[in-house]
Parts: C-alpha cells; structure tokens; sequence
C-alpha cells in the first residue's frame, strides 16, 4: 500500500514538472533585443496607452434570454427606481423600530425611530413606504406589510414591532 501511494506521488510530480516545463516561455534571444532605448520605450508606452483607448476594454454582456448574474438576487422585487420620499412616508417596515409607547386621549400613540435617526410620532392608520400602522397597544406596534414579490403568494404580511426585546423574540 506504501510503495503504491510513493509511486502515484511520484508520478503526480513528474507530470507536474513536464506541465511546467511545457508551459515556460522561451528565453529572450538576445539582450539587446530585450531592453529597447530609453526614446523607443516612451515611444512604445505611448502607442500602449493610444492603443488601448481605441480597443474596447472590459466585459459586454448578452443576456439571450437569461438573467443578468450582475443584478442582485435579495433585491428582487423592490422598485428603486424614484427618490424616497422624506420622513415617515419614506421609510419602510425594517427601517423603523419601537422607542415608546404613549397614551393620547385615550388612543395609544407609537414613537418610531427610523435609521435617518428622527423619532416619528405614529398613529393607526399612519403609512410607512411599504405599510400602515394597523394597531398600538402598551408594548406593541402591528403594521401591515405590503409584500412586494411577485414570486410571493401572500400580498400582504403582519410586523409586529415589540417595545421590550425579549430573548425568545431575538
């Protein structure tokens, strides 16, 4: 078993010292060749960087069909496509989380702290980017979500964004 593992090892670096070997360039045939004057070589880095201006550099891509591998997978669905709206309108369900939860005649009102890192004074009925609050009470904010994923069966999804963070809800 041990002289035919030392012979396949030998075998394998045979064959790789043959590849190397095979794949070596050839030597420069004469020195002087191989170091051009100081004026032909800003001569010859010239018509590089000319050259290489009038060749197309890069990749092209022709989709035939097929989807562009470029474009992000997660974002899949979301239109980016206008500018965002400014303060609560703008922001979306994971944009937001629970800061307070405060009592107005007699309706519970949410405090919301969005990642522009402005509190928002939330109502029932108050519209986020991609939902509406849809209930408040004293540790909870519900908003309904609209699922914007055509490969989704469900158009629309509860959030429920708790106040205190407990460790079975992490």
């Amino acid at each position: 078993m041990r002289t035919l593992s030392l012979t396949l090892i030998g075998l394998t670096v045979i064959a790789a010292l043959a590849h190397a070997q095979a794949a070596s360039p050839a030597a420069p045939a004469a020195p002087a060749a191989a170091a051009p004057t100081a004026p032909a070589a800003e001569a010859q880095t010239a018509n590089d960087k000319s050259g290489s201006a009038a060749e197309p550099q890069g990749f092209t891509y022709n989709p035939d069909g097929r989807r562009d591998p470029f474009v992000s997978l997660l974002r899949r669905g979301v239109d980016s496509a206008g500018p965002k709206m400014a303060g609560l309108g703008g922001l979306g369900t994971s944009e937001v989380s629970l800061r307070g939860v405060l009592t107005s005649e007699g309706d519970f009102v949410g405090i919301l702290h969005g990642v522009d890192s402005k509190n928002y004074i939330v109502r029932v009925g108050d519209k986020l980017s991609d939902g509406t609050i849809r209930s408040i009470s004293k540790d909870s904010v519900v908003i309904l979500q609209q699922v914007n994923d055509p490969l989704s069966l469900e158009k629309e999804r509860e959030v429920r964004k708790l106040l205190r963070q407990t460790e079975e809800a992490k």
